[in-house]
Order: C-alpha cells, then sequence, then structure tokens
C-alpha cells in the first residue's frame, strides 16, 4: 500500500514539475502573421482620400470619415490601426513606407497569392510550379515543416488561416504540421468549451466568402491553440481585407483592417500574460502581395499585370526587435528574408536549412 502511494506521489510530483516547465520555457518563440492583400499605402497612411468619400466603392461616406478620415496621414493610419501606430510604433520596427524611401517588394512575378505565401514560407520564390491558386501541394517545404522537423520543435508548429488553401500551401499531407484553415473546425478529444462553441457557430453563421471564413474563427481557434498547446512556431493569416478589396467594398476594407488590428494586440497581450510566452516572443507580420493604385480601380485587384502588386511591408516587434520605429530611411527588403528570420530568432541549427536569403537585422540597424 505504501509503495502505491510512493508510486502516486511519484506520478503527480513529476505532473507539476513538467508542468511547471513547460509554462516557464524560456527558449524563443516566434509568430508570424499575414494580412492578405492589404496595401502599404492604408498602412502607412490611413484612409486613401480618393476611396474614403467615393460612393463607388463606400455605401455609407459619411459613416466611414467619421471613422478613419483625419486631416494628416499620420492621424489616418493611427485611427486606422491604432496598436501598430500607439503601440508597435514604440516597441519595434515598421518597414515599407516607400513615401519614406523604405520598400519591402516580393521577388515572384506572379504578385497573388500562393506564390506570394510561399516566398514567405519558404524563403524562395517559385515561378516555375507555383503559379495558380490551385488547390495542388506544395512541393516546397515550408520554414514551418522544416522546424517542425527539429527534435526540440516536433508537435510545437501550427498554422491556422483564413483561406482554404493554406493546407497544401503548407502541404500538411506531407509536413504533419496541424494546420486549420478555410472552414475546419476544431479537432481532438481535448476540445476546450470555447473550441467546441466555435466550431457550431462557424457552421451557422455563414461567410459572404465560398473559400474564405472570416477572420474572427481564425483568431479564436490560433488563440485556443495557443492557450492549449503552447506552439513555438505559429502561423495565422488573416484574410478579409483581401476579399473585400475584391468586391470592392472600401468601408468593409477599412473595418477589416482596423478590427485585425485589434486581434493582433489581443495576441500580444496574451503572449505577455502567458510565462510561455512572456519575454521571449518575436511577432513578425507582412502581407503576400500589394494592390494597385492607378487606375483607380486596380486598388481592386492584384497580379502580374497591375502596377504595385508587388509592393508589400513588414512589421516586427518582441523579443530581440530593436525598437527603430518607422523606417525613414533608404532601404531594400524582401519577404523571402522571414524564413531566416525565422530561424534565426529561434537560434535553430542553420544546417538543418538551406535558404540562400540573408536573415533581417532585427537587433540593430
Amino acid at each position: 500500500m505504501k509503495r502505491n502511494l510512493v508510486a502516486l506521489m511519484m506520478v503527480l510530483v513529476a505532473g507539476i514539475f513538467s508542468k511547471a516547465m513547460a509554462q516557464t520555457d524560456n527558449s524563443p518563440k516566434v509568430v508570424l502573421i499575414t494580412l492578405d492583400g492589404l496595401r502599404w499605402q492604408e498602412l502607412f497612411s490611413g484612409a486613401d482620400p480618393l476611396l474614403v468619400a467615393n460612393k463607388k466603392y463606400v455605401g455609407d461616406t459619411t459613416e466611414l470619415k467619421s471613422l478613419f478620415w483625419r486631416e494628416t496621414a499620420e492621424e489616418r493610419r493611427a485611427s486606422l490601426m491604432p496598436f501598430f501606430w500607439n503601440e508597435v510604433v514604440k516597441m519595434g520596427q515598421l518597414h515599407g513606407n516607400r513615401n519614406q524611401g523604405s520598400k519591402v517588394d516580393l521577388t515572384n512575378k506572379m504578385w497573388f497569392s500562393y506564390p506570394g505565401y510561399n516566398e514567405i514560407l519558404t524563403g524562395a520564390a517559385d515561378d516555375v510550379n507555383i503559379t495558380s491558386n490551385n488547390k495542388v501541394n506544395n512541393p516546397n517545404k515550408t520554414i514551418l515543416e522544416l522546424v517542425n522537423n527539429l527534435p526540440e520543435y516536433k508537435g510545437k508548429v501550427a498554422a491556422f488561416g483564413s483561406w482554404d488553401v493554406f493546407p497544401f500551401i503548407i502541404n500538411k499531407e506531407r509536413s504533419g504540421i496541424p494546420v486549420n484553415a478555410g472552414f475546419d473546425v476544431a479537432q481532438g478529444d481535448d476540445l476546450t468549451e470555447r473550441e467546441q462553441f466555435l466550431n457550431k457557430l462557424q457552421q451557422q453563421l455563414p461567410s459572404p466568402w465560398g473559400s474564405v471564413r472570416l477572420d474572427a474563427f481564425t483568431h479564436h481557434f490560433a488563440l485556443e491553440h495557443m492557450k492549449k498547446k503552447h506552439p513555438k512556431l505559429l502561423f495565422i493569416s488573416y484574410g478579409e481585407t483581401d476579399d473585400f478589396a475584391h468586391d470592392g467594398d472600401y468601408d468593409a476594407y477599412l473595418k477589416a483592417a482596423h478590427n485585425t488590428d485589434g486581434l493582433i494586440k489581443e495576441l500580444w497581450q496574451y503572449t505577455q500574460a502567458d510565462p510561455f510566452y512572456k519575454d521571449n516572443t518575436t511577432f513578425i507580420i507582412t502581407t503576400d502581395h500589394g494592390r494597385g493604385t492607378d487606375p483607380l480601380d486596380t486598388w481592386k485587384g492584384h497580379g502580374s499585370s497591375i502596377k504595385g502588386a508587388g509592393e508589400v511591408w513588414m512589421v516586427a516587434f518582441g523579443k530581440g526587435v530593436k525598437a527603430l520605429g518607422e523606417l525613414k530611411e533608404n532601404g531594400q527588403l524582401f519577404t523571402t528574408q522571414i524564413a531566416p528570420t525565422i530561424i534565426k530568432v529561434l537560434d535553430a541549427p542553420k544546417k538543418a536549412f538551406d535558404l540562400k536569403e540573408k536573415p533581417l537585422r532585427l537587433n540593430s540597424k
């Protein structure tokens, strides 16, 4: 009887010790986020003066102007994305304001989503194999798959996206990485009450689009996964900005950008309240492509035929990121640099990867 009691106590102590270690893991973590098709123009200048009162693209111009129109670009961008411009600017870096000489570009020639995400996630463009948005498994290995193959990160990588093509971009079948995208529901025998509620609500709340769900579901599925599984590398892709733009709905496009700014703030606040993530998590945020500006109607689209659709942006903050704020000097970055940057931040062995691009220098000029 005593032996059984001692054995039970040892198991309990081991479990408590293991849980405590997990909660105070000081190893570096990365949250990679994309806002599909959000133009650098809105990020750095706020509501577009040529669109905000244009009744062709805005249902209620009075309401939209009251929400997001201000006299200066600095005031407009702060009203549109207050977390970025009131908090992130003080603790991180914002690259891509071409009006200030800071440039971020794609290297692929397609300038639409699958090639853009492939470039972000693999560290290289592939204009031979990735030439459409079709649901074809990616022949290239993403940084998510490569990191997940390392013993210390096995089972600690996950992806959540609003677009239903992500299981193919990440090649869920080959990589074995959990990918919750499109209209996927949370799965498993240990679903939280919130996950069960989200599963039910997603089935009851229709999306405006056939292949993209509302970002609130992507966000809360990801947040619940963070709380339950504590991944060390997490990818989240929000999609509403791109689809509202394709619809020519500028007011919904701006409101989606504003809402996503708040969702990212919630993620940041969570990581700073959880001992597992606090003070050792780096956020990297970007977009898969830009949009047009001239002719005006090209703001709705992208692709190789649309001028400016290869112009993007990049934001970083958190562990190891020097607070440089908005970059106001001539500089050229590419989204292919994100994957090697993740390797550097995670302090993963370089020999496990074969990436040609140099990482971003987040901790210095």
